[in-house]
């Protein structure tokens, strides 16, 4: 089997975990507890407590002309992983809610887990490369008829879908509906981006090859100089930067300690981290 189709095969894999991951947490806590969460799927939720329609089968029907419409005015960039990331989500949701029964009716449990549990699933769909339409469609389409990027287009349509939830279910659930759409937005940006497992050091020193040499023997780790001026000084210097596990943090802050007390060290958060010694890029 080529690389290339084992990728894709790893991707599709990857849309219908998700798919089924985002089924789950409508199902179980936010459609039963009328938390429409903004989206495609908050609007299928008003819908179904209104007229009893599976949500499933709404999205479905509301997503057709919004793919269609995409399809015209932007092209075929979407492709098919767009359109079996909408008929799974549609057709898993249905399916689970014959068999499912609701985890929960405390409106406050449903929106903290069905928003993470819904942001896991888009998460993961988005990370291999699908999508499951509606309201990234609805966004885009925003950003081509109006002065709108597609990041607001995606915040005005939310606004409107949590809007009209308030308007039926009342004010309170729509509260619950902006927590959970927090929620979800949160966990989507964690499984795209990583959950912040390593640190990055920027290390300013004089001493900085003896501290390069400790790095290296100590820790195991790798380092990279970049040279740079002191703007107060005006001498040229050299940076370290130093990607290192969170378990290693401590250590890496001794070992700067002994070789140079005075140097200035910067530690940041890592989303991801990529390469030898982390996250190995065939895994991806």
């Amino acid at each position: 089997m080529s690389k290339k189709l084992e990728r894709e095969i790893r991707s599709y894999i990857g849309i219908t975990v998700g798919c089924l991951l985002t089924g789950l947490g409508l199902v179980l806590f936010l459609v039963p507890n009328k938390i429409a969460a903004g989206g495609v799927s908050g609007l299928a939720t008003v819908i179904y407590h209104i007229t009893g329609i599976p949500v499933g089968l709404t999205m479905l029907v509301l997503n057709v002309p919004l793919f269609i419409a995409g399809l015209k005015v932007l092209g075929l960039r979407f492709g098919v992983k767009t359109l079996y990331g909408t008929l799974a989500l549609s057709l898993l949701t249905d399916a689970l809610s014959l068999v499912l029964r609701p985890a929960t009716f405390d409106p406050l449990l449903a929106a903290i887990y069905g928003g993470i549990l819904t942001g896991v699933g888009l998460g993961v769909v988005f990370r291999s490369g699908g999508s499951t339409g509606g309201t990234d469609l609805a966004a885009l389409l925003f950003r081509q008829f109006t002065s709108l990027s597609a990041g607001m287009g995606l915040l005005v349509v939310d606004a409107l879908v949590i809007t009209l939830a308030g308007i039926v279910f009342g004010m309170e659930l729509a509260l619950y509906a902006l927590l959970a759409l927090f929620l979800t937005s949160r966990a989507i940006d964690t499984v795209q981006e990583g959950g912040g497992f390593a640190k990055a050091a920027v290390i300013i020193s004089d001493h900085s090859e003896e501290i390069a040499r400790r790095i290296l023997t100590d820790l195991d780790r790798g380092a990279t100089g970049i040279y740079g001026r002191g703007v107060y000084t005006n001498r040229e210097r050299e940076l370290l930067l130093v990607v290192v596990q969170r378990s290693e943090v401590t250590r890496l802050k001794d070992l700067v300690a002994e070789v140079d007390p005075r140097a200035f060290v910067i530690v940041s958060n890592v989303h991801e981290v990529l390469g030898e010694g982390f996250r190995e890029w065939r895994d991806i």
